[in-house]
């Protein structure tokens, strides 16, 4: 099996409260908020602790280092995916804490649960970078 490592990449939308987010995103750094509350680390980037409801956070750049938590190889897609498959669906633990939902690209067997991982950012038609590992 080898999966695909061409993934299509949907148009980011941004808002003005994910905009540190995206801008890192466009530059290749995996920038996230930190609550100065708790110092919960947040995923999804927004402006709210889901941990302790503060809306008292800090942008960082984190290290962009993970660890595979679950896969599933996706064999069957809808629309413009279908032409992608087979491709990787996982949860990567960040170093940092949160569990993000992503794909894993170039890899040319099946990863392996606690595999390490790094962050790459595949751009959309704007130049948004897409998170993925």
């Amino acid at each position: 099996m080898k999966p695909s490592s061409s993934l299509p990449v949907p148009e980011i939308v941004e808002s003005d409260e994910t905009a540190p987010y995206w801008k890192g995103a466009r530059e290749g750094r995996l920038v996230l908020p930190r609550c100065d509350r708790c110092s919960h680390v947040i995923w999804y980037p927004r402006q709210l602790c889901a941990a302790c409801g503060s809306l008292s956070v800090s942008w960082f750049e984190a290290s962009g280092a993970g660890a595979v938590y679950s896969y599933s190889v996706i064999r069957q897609a809808p629309g413009e995916f279908a032409g992608a498959v087979p491709y990787l669906l996982a949860y990567v633990e960040l170093e940092e804490g949160p569990r993000v939902l992503t794909n894993l690209v170039d890899f040319e067997t099946e990863p392996a649960i606690g595999q390490a991982v790094t962050a790459i950012f595949e751009k959309d038609a704007t130049g948004a970078g897409l998170l993925r590992f």
